[in-house]
């Protein structure tokens, strides 16, 4: 109707007047309706001083703003010749969510608004010699985090492109989104469609139109702008080009429309093919792509100038596929999946994504010659790479530690090295092989929602984020790790995925193959959550499970919330922490596929169920995380009646092998040092909340964590008393208000490993776990007998083997006061102190020990450190009071020395080591003196060069003398 009152209008100048206005106010109507867009402009070629405003539809796009009746905002920035690519905004004046007055906009009717720049170099304060490209504006509500905001359809920015007095053409017809490179908006294009074409020139000239090759107007001399029609004749890729020559330049605009075909080739999927990527050849590839129900899948990338390609449908409807031939071996094509017309996805396969969000903010030190996001796409491009540079391994057949011994250690890797790469964490291996532990567990790392995070907000599973560096370097860090006897745990989320996973953008939710409509443990739940139950979902996983085993030789997986795998139905927690049948067999299923790839492979659960179903996963083999970190916390800030450890042994919840994790710092838990030194109890000379203190007392902690059997897990610089909040920067400051930051980066602080008492945090933990590979213990703690007291203020582990060939008795006080407990030894003889590097003896009976705060002892029956029996010799004496002194003094820090002790009277003697500052540090001898002088010879101390103090205490006198360690 619009085209014929255009086309009366044109064609009948003598009728009346009247007639003529009415069809002039017709035919202008119809160009405003016909014309209406998302996002316009005047001038329609802006440059970078012209005043420019804008207008917003919001019936058009995502539709963000539709109806909204508040205050509108807009939130810009420069895209300049300073800018990295189209995401890398610059020089924004107004933060997201904010409700300056500057940024608001102007209602124009309903569902409008409008905003001024009045002179864009000077609102963005451009620097000289920066030249503006685009302005990137949205729409939003004001006073938000997560705002209503007006975007393009698939939720993408708008861009307003600058111009310069140079000739410049636009297509104003077909309607385009603002994107970085304009799109037609989405719509059907069929066979039979008709549509308008108009363009726009900035100077008069002689201008064409074209739609697929075929001129369709022409201008009869020189005009500022151009109308035409055109109609769709056949299937597949259509042109439309806007053409400008003005006598000196000629310049084009060109939109590209694809014309879904009315049926697809059927084909068989070809012999040996499986969904995702197939390299068939170095030139060739075959693409898979499941997408059961649907009708047309078109696939677009470098190999056909991202021009639409129809795909091969399968008989049964399920599978589209595509042989591309004619490729370069070793070129990286980036391409993406458009399914009926409107789903634009990358390949849920792909083993590299391209985001055009987050990739410009990686820098090329971490990943050298990224490929760049290919422009004018919108959305997650996938790559393939025929022919790829293969990894040479050095080690191929790993032996994996024992289960049983595993020490592993958690990290973010951007929390523990600031390059936050693959190649950077290779070089702490030295470091975390000189702590001791065997097992590195590695948070997230398959590509995730930005680039600063956890990495728990997946989207995509068989590529590494490239904010970790390249493929290849990832393998280089398995194969290190490997060479130096470290296994390396993924840590994957299986559970739920966010933001824009393919496999959900494929369907909604209401009927998709892979996810359920509304998690159906409606207690607890993340993202969108997956239905382990559908066959569609369990091929995805197994092949994701095997694919990181097979393709970077990792050794197993710590299921991220395995507690959500399941279908069955609940309300509560308590529910959902119910024995389930069904979720048992869907964990069982998953250890099955990984046992079939690698029969030794790890399998940690985050569980947190019933005692009795997380058993039958022990029984089974799979590990099981235990966190302890409310008694370890407990206990080591001094408050004794909810500090029991029992948690931490496998026994006490009734398993058959030690198979549980446990830990008292992990990713989730506040950090122990930091609650010692915020809320520790104190007595007394004796603060908890004094540093030194607080790390002694990890010290104390870690030996009741380590020695207990089984798999245990340290936290990234937990070994150096972490003593920052994870809730850093938040809100709330730390656990007590509101943690809001607690996933933001944290301080790296590898300063720690030089300040000398936190050096002694980290030998306390290396020697522990020393004694935990040591040839006579590693036994230990995979089967021995454990006797324990885990609550109150004096514990004690006891472990025992066979005949006693290897015992261990932990000991110590987690009061503020000195206490006094009892332990009977499993044998009588010698018994050596891991630490003091002094003979106990043991009786065999009841012993009473009084130790003082924060005092502990591991006594072993081996003398793994070659312990010498402390030599005495006596002289006569008759004084009454205690006597001490020492020498040499000063002594080096490697030399041993010896100590004179006059003891008016027989009895049990202890000398402890104090620093400076009166931190008691150790226990250097205990033992009974008779009457006399004694000559005592003494190991060398382990410490920072300082002045120390040693206390000497018999039953009724103390007497302290000072030594220098130089």
């Amino acid at each position: 109707m619009c085209d014929r009152y255009i086309f009366l209008l044109s064609l009948n100048p003598e009728i009346d007047f009247m007639k003529r206005l009415l069809l002039l106010v017709s035919a202008l109507f119809c160009a405003l309706f016909s014309f209406a867009q998302l996002l316009t402009w005047t001038p329609a070629f802006p440059k970078e001083t012209d005043p420019i405003t804008i207008t917003v539809d919001a019936t058009k796009g995502n539709k963000g703003l539709l109806g909204f009746s508040g205050n509108v905002y807009v939130h810009t920035g420069a895209i300049t010749s300073l800018s990295t690519g189209p995401s890398n905004w610059l020089h924004a004046p107004f933060t997201w969510g904010s409700t300056e007055a500057a940024a608001q906009a102007t209602p124009a009717g309903p569902n409008k608004w409008t905003y001024t720049i009045n002179n864009p170099r000077v609102f963005f304060n451009l620097a000289a010699g920066e030249e503006l490209k685009s302005i990137a504006i949205l729409f939003r509500q004001g006073n938000c985090t997560t705002c209503l905001a007006q975007r393009n359809a698939d939720g993408s920015d708008m861009y307003i492109p600058i111009y310069t007095s140079n000739l410049a053409v636009r297509l104003s017809q077909p309607p385009r989104e603002p994107k970085y490179v304009p799109t037609p908006e989405p719509q059907t294009w069929v066979i039979g469609t008709s549509f308008s074409v108009a363009a726009e020139a900035n100077k008069p000239s002689a201008m064409k139109l074209y739609h697929s090759g075929t001129v369709i107007a022409t201008s009869a001399g020189n005009v500022t702008s151009l109308s035409g029609n055109s109609s769709v004749t056949v299937a597949g890729n259509q042109q439309i080009v806007a053409e400008a020559n003005d006598g000196t330049t000629i310049k084009y605009d060109t939109l590209n429309v694809f014309v879904t075909p009315a049926s697809v080739p059927i084909l068989p999927l070809p012999a040996g093919v499986q969904d995702g990527i197939n390299y068939i050849s170095p030139g060739s590839v075959t693409l898979v792509l499941r997408a059961p129900n649907k009708n047309v899948v078109t696939v677009s990338g470098d190999f056909n100038n991202w021009l639409q390609t129809v795909m091969n449908k399968t008989p049964d409807g399920k599978f589209f596929w595509i042989n591309l031939a004619g490729l370069t071996a070793g070129t990286e094509y980036a391409y993406q999946y458009v399914v009926d017309g409107t789903i634009k996805i990358a390949d849920p396969y792909a083993e590299k994504i391209l985001d055009p969000g987050n990739d410009a903010a990686i820098p090329a030190t971490t990943y050298p010659n990224l490929k760049p996001y290919p422009a004018g796409q919108t959305g997650m491009v996938s790559v393939f790479q025929p022919q790829q540079p293969a990894y040479n391994w050095a080690v191929n057949n790993f032996t994996k530690p024992d289960k049983r011994s595993l020490v592993i250690y958690e990290l973010l890797a951007r929390d523990f090295v600031a390059a936050h790469d693959w190649k950077t964490l290779k070089d702490t291996l030295s470091y975390l092989k000189r702590l001791g532990i065997n097992a590195i567990e590695v948070m997230p790392w398959t590509e995730f929602e930005g680039n600063n995070s956890w990495g728990y907000n997946t989207f995509q599973y068989f590529a590494p984020d490239k904010y970790y560096g390249p493929k290849n370097t990832l393998k280089e860090f398995v194969d290190s790790c490997h060479k130096n006897g470290i296994a390396v745990l993924m840590d994957i989320v299986l559970n739920h995925t966010y933001g824009p996973s393919p496999l959900k953008q494929l369907y909604p939710l209401s009927n998709n193959p892979w996810y359920n409509p509304t998690a159906p443990h409606a207690a607890i739940n993340f993202g969108d959550d997956f239905n382990h139950q559908s066959p569609d979902t369990k091929y995805f996983f197994d092949r994701v499970l095997k694919h990181w085993i097979t393709e970077y030789k990792i050794d197993g997986y710590r299921l991220d919330f395995s507690k959500g795998l399941t279908q069955k139905v609940t309300t509560t927690d308590a529910a959902m922490s119910a024995y389930d049948t069904s979720r048992i067999a869907i964990i069982k299923s998953y250890a099955d596929t990984v046992r079939n790839v690698a029969s030794d492979a790890y399998m940690i659960l985050e569980h947190f169920c019933a005692d009795d179903e997380e058993k039958v996963l022990a029984d089974y083999g799979l590990m099981l995380w235990s966190n302890v970190w409310t008694q370890y916390q407990e206990a080591s800030m001094g408050y004794l009646p909810n500090s029991n450890f029992d948690k931490a042994v496998h026994v006490a919840k009734g398993f058959n092998s030690p198979h549980l994790v446990g830990f008292m710092e992990s990713h989730d838990e506040e950090r122990v040092t930091y609650k010692n030194i915020k809320y520790g109890n104190a007595a007394g000379n004796y603060n908890v909340r004094d540093t030194a203190t607080a790390l002694k007392r990890m010290e104390l902690n870690a030996a009741f964590l380590l020695t207990i059997p089984g798999p245990k897990m340290i936290w990234e610089f937990g070994e150096l008393g972490y003593d920052i909040s994870r809730c850093y920067l938040s809100t709330g400051g730390d656990e007590s208000g509101n943690c809001d930051q607690k996933t933001a980066p944290k301080p790296i602080r590898w300063d720690y490993k030089n300040q000398p008492r936190r050096q002694q945090v980290f030998t306390t933990y290396s020697e522990l776990n020393r004694l935990r590979n040591h040839p006579w213990y590693k036994g230990v703690f995979q089967y021995a007998t454990i006797d324990r007291n885990l609550g109150g203020a004096f514990k004690w582990i006891k472990l025992t083997t066979t005949n006693d060939t290897a015992d261990l008795v932990v000991i110590g006080n987690f009061d503020v006061v000195p206490q006094t407990g009892t332990v009977t030894f499993p044998t009588a003889g010698n018994w050596y102190d891991y630490f003091g590097n002094f003979i106990h003896p043991a009786t065999g009976g009841v012993q009473s020990f009084t130790l003082q705060p924060g005092e502990f002892h591991v006594y072993v029956n081996r003398n793994v450190n070659n312990v010498v029996a402390t030599p005495v010799t006596n002289v006569p004496w008759n004084g009454t009071t205690l006597e001490t002194k020492a020498y040499p003094n000063p002594v080096a820090s490697a030399t041993a020395f010896t100590m004179e002790i006059s003891v008016p009277q027989s009895g049990k003697t202890t000398v402890e080591l104090y620093n400076n500052v009166g931190q008691f540090i150790s226990v250097v001898y205990s033992g009974f003196l008779t009457n006399g002088t004694k000559t005592i010879g003494l190991p060398a101390l382990r410490g920072p060069a300082g002045v120390y103090f040693l206390k000497v205490k018999t039953k009724d006198q103390t007497k302290t003398v000072s030594l220098t360690l130089q």
